[in-house]
């Protein structure tokens, strides 16, 4: 088992399959995950590492590989109303667990390992144990499993994918519901990214507690 785990890390480390590999170009799929030749096995990806204000949220999702929804992509490729019913699905679907960083965490740590903490915290929210997991982009987090990084998993893994889309309809909501107590800062619509208006309400208002002090355009006003 180590040795068929370090071959697999290494190969999607670098992104380089062996010859006669199958790679989908239509979108996530189950490859990487029949790759690890264990079950059961989740996918786990993070929303909310570039705005200026709110947490960071990580979700993990175990998909049921015979009851799943159809469409799970790339969170980014879909529209807010198609993640809303996804995510509904998977709720109800799949096994999943969500944990956050919240601002004074992402400022004490740094965003890599708010976000790192973030994903362990979800791994240990899901209601079961796993054997595998695959992780979005190129840093893993400490969890009690084996791990393997695919850069760009949210296009390539349902599981994955299916983690993108929690994680980031969760955080949506996060910053809708924040929304309600500061609506200058339009944070219903930008969600705590740095549009131009929410950098101007930032500058005719200043920060609030919810806004990363860290962060290049807060710090500056500070």
């Amino acid at each position: 088992m180590t040795d068929s785990l370090t071959i697999f890390r290494e190969k999607f480390r670098q992104q380089k399959p062996e010859p006669g590999t199958p790679m989908s170009v239509d979108g996530p799929n189950f490859i990487l995950e029949d790759e690890t030749r264990v079950t059961p096995i989740c996918g786990i990806d993070e929303a909310g590492r570039g705005p200026l204000a709110g947490p960071v949220v990580a979700a993990a999702v175990v998909l049921d590989r015979a009851d799943f929804p159809e469409g799970l992509n790339d969170s980014k490729k879909l529209s807010e109303a198609r993640r809303e019913e996804l995510y509904e699905e998977l709720i109800s679907r799949a096994e999943v667990g969500v944990g956050l960083a919240d601002v004074a965490e992402i400022d004490k740590l740094n965003i890599l390992q708010a976000t790192l903490l973030a994903m362990s915290r979800a791994y240990g929210a899901l209601p079961g144990t796993t054997k595998f997991a695959l992780i979005d982009g190129i840093h893993a987090p400490k969890i009690a499993c084996p791990t393997a990084c695919v850069k760009g998993g949210d296009g390539k893994s349902l599981s994955i994918a299916a983690a993108s889309i929690v994680a980031k309809v969760t955080r949506d909501r996060f910053m809708r519901a924040l929304a309600l107590d500061y609506p200058q800062y339009a944070w219903d619509q930008n969600k705590g990214y740095g549009s131009a208006q929410h950098l101007t309400a930032l500058r005719t208002h200043g920060p609030t507690p919810h806004h990363r002090t860290t962060f290049a355009p807060v710090r500056a006003l500070l």
